[in-house]
């Protein structure tokens, strides 16, 4: 497993060391996916160009090996009340390194909370959440963040408008 910096909490699974080198049928397989999770197995067979049983197999096979981490439904929070979005940088305290796995799983635990990225510079996770209200977010940030003896700091940015990249087109290299 990977371990936090200084060798402290596993962070997530480590990815299976037995993966293969993904072929052009499995980078078209994902791409597909990437634009439309929901499409069935023979429509995803068809627009890649392999047989249903050939297609069920390598979806399999990228899931099992956790390429395929997931499927989701992107919910727009204004949809549920949480009409304010917000980018959290959060900072640990030096000594607590080894409460990285622990704040990683309390965090995504949170109704507030939409994604977290264990990040390089000078902080440690940028937090992406969705509230209700200015006085939600301050509350979560004040009652959930900035008591926590693990956090030295915090700094809040308001996010305006949130574009997801179309397809996920951007982290697959173009087909040849």
């Amino acid at each position: 497993m990977p371990m936090s910096p200084a060798g402290a909490v596993p962070l997530r699974p480590a990815p299976p060391q037995d993966v293969r080198p993904l072929d052009s049928t499995d980078l078209a397989i994902l791409r597909v996916l990437g634009s439309d999770a929901r499409v069935s197995n023979k429509e995803l067979a068809e627009r890649v160009g392999v047989a249903q049983s050939t297609c069920l197999a390598r979806v399999r096979a990228l899931r099992e090996t956790g390429v395929i981490r997931g499927y989701y439904a992107d919910i727009d929070p204004r949809a549920l009340g949480h009409d304010l979005q917000a980018m959290i940088a959060i900072r640990l305290q030096p000594h607590a390194r080894a409460a990285m796995g622990d704040l990683v799983t309390v965090l995504s635990g949170r109704h507030e909370v939409l994604d977290v990225y264990f990040v390089a510079g000078a902080n440690d996770f940028l937090v992406h959440v969705a509230t209700a209200s200015t006085d939600e977010l301050r509350r979560f940030v004040a009652d959930h963040l900035n008591r926590n003896p693990a956090i030295a700091g915090t700094e809040t940015s308001l996010i305006f408008e949130h574009t997801r990249a179309a397809g996920r087109r951007g982290v697959l290299p173009e087909p040849s």
